[in-house]
């Protein structure tokens, strides 16, 4: 595949599909919108109008899942999806989340009490100009709430008929065993590369219970994973990130990239991989990669 490549409008699909929850069917490449915040994930994007076209141009090449959250700004990015993409197209799917307040650029801190989360979701709905949430993660567990209270609270919610599926991000598998004993829990959101594979068990898991697993920082950190991967991107003619990319979508069914961008070019080279078949060889070599640290938010 050539970087240059010119892209179908299909070009998502070529990764195949996955059924979300029993009723929400996406293309498995889909798309983060953080990245279309201002610097510190702050505030709106420097540049509005490619942040909006990227958007658009991410449905035109057959993405059907956008994850965001409302601390993306905050509420920055569910407003400018809303601005884009609004009235959404039939099959899209927007996943959000709640659970992080944001004192300024760069800062996050916890709240997943369920005052707030019953609030943040209000929030979402109001940007998203929704009356219910496909897909409402838990952002982080918050040490100061009841992870239980957490999850009961987003229970209540979904009863409620304002959440279709309950979701968790940054979490533990004891974490995910302990809400499923509460509501149904559709997927899971955590850090995971080919060089930062602290979830693989986690991955395995939501295979077995058919979870989808949406990972976040596809290129992981340490230095010698990029050397890797970018020999194995020039022998495959092909951008780092899109063999990264490449490497999720082989790793497992169940697994679904959101890569981020606020670039129109960079999200056609992004989901070009949907396309990208990686060779065993190659998809070994990889996972042979030593594993990076993890850490939170996503």
């Amino acid at each position: 595949m050539k970087k240059e490549q010119i892209l179908s409008t299909a070009a998502a699909a070529a990764a195949g599909t996955f059924n979300i929850g029993g009723d929400l069917t996406v293309n498995r490449m889909g798309y983060g919108a953080m990245r279309i915040t201002g610097p510190g994930v702050w505030g709106p994007p420097v540049d509005k109008t490619a942040a909006l076209a990227t958007l658009r141009r991410a449905i035109e090449l057959g993405v059907n899942l956008i994850d965001t959250a409302d601390s993306y700004g905050p509420g920055t990015s569910e407003e400018l999806i809303a601005e884009a993409l609004y009235p959404y197209p039939v099959g899209l799917v927007i996943a959000t989340k709640g659970g992080w307040e944001r004192p300024g650029p760069g800062q996050w801190t916890h709240n997943a009490s369920p005052k707030h989360l019953a609030e943040a979701l209000e929030g979402s709905l109001k940007r998203l100009q929704l009356g219910r949430i496909d897909i409402y993660q838990l952002h982080a567990p918050d040490n100061a709430v009841a992870f239980e209270a957490s999850v009961e609270a987003l229970a209540k919610l979904r009863e409620q008929g304002k959440i279709r599926h309950v979701a968790l991000s940054n979490v533990t598998r004891e974490h995910i065993e302990r809400a499923r004993k509460i509501v149904p829990i559709v997927s899971v959101q955590n850090r995971y590369s080919f060089a930062d594979r602290e979830s693989d068990f986690i991955v395995d898991y939501c295979e077995e219970h058919n979870i989808a697993f949406l990972p976040w920082a596809p290129l992981g950190q340490a230095k010698e994973a990029h050397d890797a991967i970018k020999k194995l991107a020039n022998d495959l003619d092909a951008t780092p990130l899109q063999v990264a990319l490449a490497w999720l979508l082989k790793r497992s069914k169940v697994i679904l990239p959101i890569p981020g961008t606020s670039s129109v070019k960079h999200l056609e080279e992004n989901i070009a991989a949907a396309g990208l078949k990686l060779p065993q060889a190659a998809y070994d070599r990889l996972s042979a990669v030593s594993h990076a640290p993890a850490s939170l938010r996503g």
